[in-house]
This record gives structure tokens, C-alpha cells and sequence, in this order.
């Protein structure tokens, strides 16, 4: 038997995990199953931790930079309406600071790491493509497209996502219960600074791009 590999195992435990999620909330429960949310977003950043080859520094510098500007962002945005628009969270994702759960600074590591990895792994293919073609891509190209592109993937997911978190009560919209523009504008502006930083932080193994 051949033998499994820790990206094959990780995907496997990634997929084992949000399949029982969606069954628990179609035909059980549905409470006790989002009560789970935090511990699952947790497993879901050790799977990149596990999966992430010679962690370095940078690795590490980037997953902190991650979660103290998530956390900080949010705490902006519940308490001054300045950032995202008016809106404030639940009690299902545990405990936080200033209103903010704790899980949050987790969850935007998992998306800008996310994101930023699949645009690089997009660009290896188009990248070797091209340079069969035209010579190798310009360098300030890959790094916009890793910035941009990951970035409206971002807020693609973020856009995606709102209406199951507010149904699971993760967080709440005040005035009218409408998702203001604003909120997207927002996330697009941050996730550009955060995969800025995903492109300037060298850690190997995270794409075979140079």
C-alpha cells in the first residue's frame, strides 16, 4: 500500500470534519454542532501548521502579524463602526477581548494563509506556462496578482460566508440587518496589507514560486 502523505492526511481529516459538520447541522442538533465552530477553526490552523514544511520566523511572524491585526481590526470595527460597518458578535465563538472572540485573529490567519497559498499555486502553473513562451513573468506581476487576486478571493469568501455566520448567530448586523458595501470594501483594503505581507515573508515550502 502506498503510503499517505501529511498533505493527503490533512486533506482527508479537513474534508472528514466539515462533511460531519454539514451533516450535524442539516439532521441533528445544530446548536452543539456550531458550539464546535472555535474547536474546528483551531483544527483547521493546526492542519496548516502540520502541512507547513521547515517553519521558520517568517512563518511564525506571519501568523502572528495575522491574528494581532484580525483581533485589533475587529475590535475597531465592534467598537467604532469605522471599520466593516455596525455590527457586534455573538457568544458562539468563546471567549475574546473587547468583544472579540479570541478564534477571530485565528480565522483571518486561515483565510490569508488560504488565499494566499492558491493564488501562488494558480501562478506556478500559469508561470511556467508563460516562460516556455516569453521568458519568465515579471516578478512585481506575481507579487500584485498574489496581493490582488487573493485578496478578492478573500472577500469572495467573506461574501459567501456572512449569511451562514449570521444564521448561526457568529455575529449580528445592527440598524436595518443589511451587509453594508463598506464591510467588503474593508476586507479587500485589509486582506491586500495581510497578503502584502504573505508575499514579503519567506518561509520554504510554501509555494514553489521564487
Amino acid at each position: 500500500m502506498k503510503n499517505i502523505s501529511k498533505y493527503q492526511l490533512a486533506t482527508a481529516i479537513a474534508i472528514l470534519f466539515h462533511v460531519i459538520g454539514l451533516v450535524g447541522f442539516l439532521f441533528f442538533n445544530s446548536t452543539a454542532f456550531v458550539a464546535t465552530t472555535p474547536l474546528n477553526l483551531l483544527l483547521m490552523a493546526g492542519l496548516i501548521f502540520y502541512t507547513q514544511p521547515q517553519k521558520n520566523t517568517a512563518f511564525y511572524t506571519f501568523f502572528a502579524i495575522c491574528v494581532v491585526v484580525g483581533i485589533a481590526v475587529e475590535i475597531i470595527g465592534t467598537r467604532t463602526g469605522l471599520l466593516f460597518g455596525n455590527y457586534s458578535y455573538g457568544s458562539v465563538l468563546g471567549p475574546g477581548i473587547q468583544n472579540v472572540p479570541f478564534i477571530i485573529g485565528i480565522n483571518w490567519f486561515i483565510i490569508m494563509y488560504c488565499c494566499g497559498a492558491t493564488v501562488h499555486l494558480f501562478l506556478q502553473h500559469i508561470t511556467a506556462k508563460l516562460a516556455e513562451k516569453t521568458g519568465k513573468p515579471s516578478q512585481t506581476i506575481q507579487v500584485l496578482s498574489v496581493i490582488v487576486d487573493g485578496a478578492t478571493l478573500a472577500v469572495f469568501f467573506d461574501w459567501l460566508m456572512e449569511p451562514v455566520a449570521i444564521k448561526l448567530g457568529y455575529w449580528q448586523w445592527h440598524g436595518n440587518g443589511e451587509i453594508p458595501l463598506f464591510n467588503y470594501v474593508c476586507w479587500f483594503l485589509i486582506s491586500m496589507i495581510l497578503l502584502f505581507v504573505f508575499k514579503s515573508c519567506h518561509f520554504p515550502g510554501k509555494t514553489n514560486l521564487p
